[in-house]
């Protein structure tokens, strides 16, 4: 059952090669060093670092045998058209499903990874578990180290270059003006610890030294923790920053709100006042006026007017003052009077 599905997915993926191979080259062209290192025929391990989703193509593309990678399973169980297109292309390319929730999945996709070392393939695996997150190189998991020691195969350590800014995590599309290219390096040979897979500090030693072994291929930055983690570190931190600028934005709106109520108070307060002060202004300048009129036409009446036979004293009103002045003697400017004075006194009493 199992030399069934693997020669059906062994002829596919020479197809698939095939076809895509040649667009690759025309539309990136890809470069590569160090492909002697890698032996043509026999069971062997490719370790490499995991920069981006076109490490799948890049990496085995300029090996002149088959790369099978242990991948996920969700790739290989989705729905509809999708989930066929995806299970193709993933089978399309060398990859094989495993469970990787840990505990006896774990135990699964090793054993998974041992059948394909034990029928002579090239296995490919990324010891980091998963992409890197920044473009630096992180702590690798145990897993390479137990099936190479298990398995009594080599390790080839290989270095994707320049495939973080090819298509950088999140993007589809990817980056015309970047080169990626990959960088494989001399087998490691761990023979003399065969026989103790199942010595943690062994499998600390092997790990550490196969991505040693990248970063001086691959030039990286090394992080002494795991991708998975710093992952979801960057994930909490962000959900975090998100629900403070949105308690932020909130708390803006309210003050907003307030702050609009207030200007509309502040305004209706206002005009209330000025046209109270405008009403009481008229009717202090209504007022003045009166009081002003009654004092000009008091003084007016208690005027004197001379006549032929003398002056006598005449009680009447400004005009006919005005008149009787003006038929006997030159006009002349009008002296200050107590109505000139009258608005400044009345506005300056309480």
């Amino acid at each position: 059952m199992w030399e069934r599905h693997f020669n059906g997915v062994t002829m596919f993926y020479w197809v698939v090669k095939a076809v895509l191979a040649p667009i690759l080259r025309v539309l990136f062209r890809p470069w590569a060093e160090g492909t002697d290192f890698v032996p043509r025929t026999g069971p062997a391990i490719l370790a490499s670092n995991h920069l981006s989703f076109s490490d799948h193509f890049f990496a085995p593309l300029p090996l002149p045998r088959k790369v099978v990678f242990l991948a996920k399973s969700e790739y290989f169980t989705g729905r509809g058209i999708k989930g066929l297109f995806s299970k193709a292309f993933f089978s399309g390319v060398g990859q094989i499903p495993v469970d990787r929730s840990g505990g006896e999945a774990s135990e699964r996709a090793l054993t998974t990874g041992l059948r394909v070392l034990a029928g002579g393939e090239l296995l490919g695996i990324y010891p980091e578990g998963t992409r890197t997150p920044d473009g630096r190189l992180f702590r690798g998991k145990p897993g390479g180290a137990r099936l190479a020691l298990a398995a009594r195969v080599p390790v080839i350590p290989c270095a994707m270059i320049g495939g973080f800014e090819f298509q950088p995590p999140g993007k589809i599309t990817p980056q015309f003006r970047i080169r990626p290219g990959v960088r494989f390096g001399k087998p490691l040979d761990f023979s003399r610890y065969y026989g103790m897979e199942t010595d943690r500090i062994v499998l600390r030693a092997v790990t550490d030294e196969i991505i040693y072994e990248i970063m001086k291929l691959s030039g990286q930055e090394y992080v002494d923790e795991y991708a998975a983690r710093h992952k979801a570190l960057q994930q909490a931190e962000k959900r975090a920053q998100r629900q403070e600028a949105a308690s932020r934005g909130k708390v803006a709106a309210t003050a907003g709100k307030s702050g609009q109520g207030a200007t509309a108070s502040k305004t209706g307060d206002g005009s209330a006042t000025t046209d109270a002060g405008g009403d009481a202004a008229g009717r202090a300048r209504t007022a003045r006026a009166a009081g002003a009129g009654g004092d000009t036409t008091g003084a007016a009446g208690n005027g004197r007017v001379a006549g032929p036979e003398g002056s006598a004293n005449v009680t009447g009103s400004a005009d006919a003052a005005g008149a009787a002045s003006a038929s006997e003697q030159p006009a002349a400017p009008p002296e200050p009077s107590i109505a000139d004075s009258a608005p400044t006194t009345a506005v300056s009493e309480p």
